[in-house]
């Protein structure tokens, strides 16, 4: 197990000595880490919960995290920190997800509150290495755990929204240096106090992890164990917590949340991520909730790098000591949270006050006829129609006779058909750029944070 300090030493926000041992955490043993309807969890007996948990790992370097509980992800996650292993994040919690990362970690286990289990001809399988967190978790006395700086404490795997999964790793020190710079850019909505973080996006994903993970532990939020999903839920989980509260969501739970009509309590803010933010949604949800939405830049290859409020500016702010390297492909960044520098596909356009506009993808930018067009405009327009919920236009991965890959669409519109549709777009979409196919679907095959793996979506377009 890794050293244990005395929780007066060194913040984990501080700067430290290369190979030093930094604290897992901040703040006074009584102050809350974790709320449920219950009432709190306070810091101690979480670290004393996370040491009796890290004393029954098995000594294996790495561990798949899969507690649905995020309060008992918390904990496991520290717990495998103090151990010095390393936690991976699968880009899903499917049977197929875990198995792929776990093919490149043979020597991994998984570690969770559940089972999961795979369907093979019929057949409940395993799942391998499995190890149940204990209910009640165990503790033990001592320190404040601590985690060496260089320490790998992570391996994010990206969501495969743009092809196949990649892994990424992050250092303890890049986590603080991230908390830090997120802390900093949320502090003005807060009023100094410690906010209450309700969180619907899974802890698993990078966004969970900076901002229902790091930032209880880094910067002395308190977050709610539960992930609501269903505006009832949310609202419950929010009366839960004290004020000031912050909602950490994506754009579809919180198109969902407003269109629902339920009464919340006063919320301090709304965080978004993980999908651009419709402007229109943005107003709306300022409107009806009565507060600021900060809508978060990031992926999981650089974490949040930039903030703005969608609502009434277009250009992003970057974090501090972030810095964008426009190129012909993409955007190079660097930052003090990375550990090199990190090549981006979106496309930015620098302002002369130090802020950017999105400019799209290089891969979404498309060429027919000599006419130029991109995706993600696309579906803007796609969703602007009336009646029109949910969708995203693509282009094929094949060519037709004259070699050129024609545009497709799948919508979710109860009451429309496709001639409906298409005659809209029709009105502002050039005709080279109006999808060849238009499917209707129940739903879109969305992850947990709202994206669109392409493979599911090009199995949806095959499929109908």
């Amino acid at each position: 197990m890794s050293a244990i300090i005395d929780s007066t030493q060194r913040s984990p926000s501080a700067p430290a000595e290369p190979g030093a041992a930094v604290a897992l955490s901040v703040g006074a043993p009584e102050r809350a880490i974790a709320l449920d309807d219950g009432g709190s969890v306070p810091l101690a007996r979480f670290l004393a919960e996370v040491r009796g948990l890290a004393a029954t790992l098995p000594d294996r370097p790495y561990a798949v995290n899969l507690c649905e509980d995020r309060y008992r992800f918390l904990v496991a996650f520290c717990a495998v920190a103090a151990r010095g292993q390393t936690t991976l994040l699968p880009p899903s919690r499917t049977r197929a997800a875990i198995e792929e990362v776990r093919a490149h970690h043979p020597d991994s286990y998984c570690l969770g509150d559940s089972e999961p289990c795979a369907c093979d001809a019929g057949l409940l399988a395993p799942l391998p290495h499995f190890v149940r967190v204990p209910d009640p978790l165990p503790q033990a006395p001592g320190g404040m755990p601590a985690i060496d700086d260089a320490h790998v404490v992570a391996v994010g795997y990206t969501s495969g929204s743009t092809g196949a999964p990649k892994a990424n790793p992050k250092r303890w020190r890049d986590f603080r240096a991230g908390a830090a710079q997120n802390a900093a850019a949320l502090a003005d909505l807060f009023g100094g106090a410690a906010p209450s973080v309700v969180a619907t996006v899974p802890a698993q994903h990078m966004y969970g992890v900076e901002m229902s993970v790091l930032f209880p532990l880094l910067a002395g939020a308190a977050v709610h164990r539960a992930r609501p999903f269903f505006p009832d839920d949310i609202a419950a989980a929010l009366r839960a917590c004290p004020a000031p509260r912050l909602l950490v969501t994506t754009p579809v739970h919180l198109r969902v949340l407003v269109e629902s009509g339920v009464e919340l309590p006063p919320l301090a803010a709304v965080a978004s991520a993980t999908a651009p933010l419709p402007a229109d949604l943005a107003r709306a949800a300022e409107a009806r909730l009565g507060c600021e939405v900060r809508e978060l830049f990031g992926s999981t290859e650089t974490c949040i790098i930039a903030r703005r409020r969608t609502a009434c500016e277009e250009a992003w702010t970057l974090l501090p000591g972030v810095r964008l390297h426009p190129q012909p492909d993409g955007t190079g960044v660097e930052a003090d949270h990375l550990a090199a520098p990190v090549a981006l596909a979106d496309l930015m356009q620098l302002l002369p006050d130090g802020r950017f506009l999105l400019r799209g993808r290089q891969a979404d930018l498309l060429e027919i006829a000599g006419k130029r067009a991109s995706l993600g405009d696309l579906t803007r327009r796609l969703l602007a129609i009336p009646g029109v919920q949910d969708g995203a236009v693509v282009q094929l991965d094949a060519c037709d006779a004259g070699g050129v890959r024609r545009i497709a669409a799948v919508a979710v519109a109860p009451g429309l058909d496709e001639a409906t549709i298409l005659d809209a777009l029709r009105l502002s979409v050039d005709p080279v750029f109006v999808p060849r196919r238009l499917r209707l679907v129940p739903a879109l095959p969305r992850n947990e944070t709202g994206k669109l793996p392409r493979a599911e979506l090009m199995a949806l377009l095959r499929g109908g």
